[in-house]
């Protein structure tokens, strides 16, 4: 049923959004250092990277099921995020991270135990309503952006990289839901034997990738630019 203890379709998800992330990271990097007539603001490119984001952040509630150490794997990511905010500020300070997908998914990691026992109609009611109020946060402007981990922001903000508590914690919260129902035997729902591929290995790596690959794809353009291949 399993790939050793790992449960194969969430690792297979996972990868999945992984793949979507880097595609939509390569067109990012195209249209910002590049100039390529791409848009990613909205239509096509937005909506994968927005299906990547959302895989991840309801796959982060499902894994928080099978998860012996939720508030540990919390602390870890959040660092990282936050590792991340010093490092983007360095590098531009306009449009430095200050409330990315890292810190919605370690904060939410963080408060999962208290919200662990509630029945799981309870929680995706939660999840709908922090939703369902996030389509309101975004028309409403602010003249401080100290409520940004909410989803309010004053008209002048701008990260690369921005994932509230309102809406994206409501997406999280469906996904514990979710896994507490299927997978409350913490076995694979798939009835035979799956041999794990990449995708599933990507999926597995799922945050040092994350980590590691927008460097590695700026390299890559870098060096096909001076080969005059883009």
């Amino acid at each position: 049923m399993r790939e050793g203890n790992r449960i194969w379709e969430i690792d297979f998800l996972r990868g999945l959004a992984i793949i979507l992330m880097i595609i939509f990271h390569v067109v990012f990097d195209l249209k910002e250092f590049y100039a390529y007539p791409l848009n990613y603001s909205e239509g096509f490119w937005f909506y994968v990277g927005k299906a990547a984001a959302s895989l991840f952040i309801f796959i982060c509630g499902i894994s928080a099921n099978l998860s012996a150490n939720t508030r540990k794997n919390g602390i870890i990511v959040l660092a990282w995020g936050m590792a991340l905010t010093v490092i983007t500020y360095l590098y531009t300070p306009a449009l430095y991270i200050r409330f990315g997908i890292l810190h919605l998914l370690g904060l939410s990691l963080l408060v999962y135990p208290f919200i662990r026992e509630p029945r799981s109609g309870v929680v995706i009611t939660m999840g709908l309503i922090i939703l369902f109020t996030g389509l309101s946060f975004s028309k409403i402007a602010v003249t401080t952006d100290w409520l940004l981990p909410f989803g309010l922001t004053s008209t002048t903000f701008a990260s690369l990289d921005y994932y509230p508590l309102v809406p994206w914690f409501g997406l999280f919260l469906i996904g514990t839901a979710v896994g507490k129902f299927a997978y409350a035997s913490k076995m694979s729902l798939i009835p035979f034997r799956v041999k794990a591929g990449i995708i599933n290995r990507l999926g597995h790596k799922s945050l040092f990738i994350y980590l590691v690959h927008q460097p590695i794809i700026y390299a890559i353009l870098l060096a096909l630019k001076h080969l005059q291949f883009i």
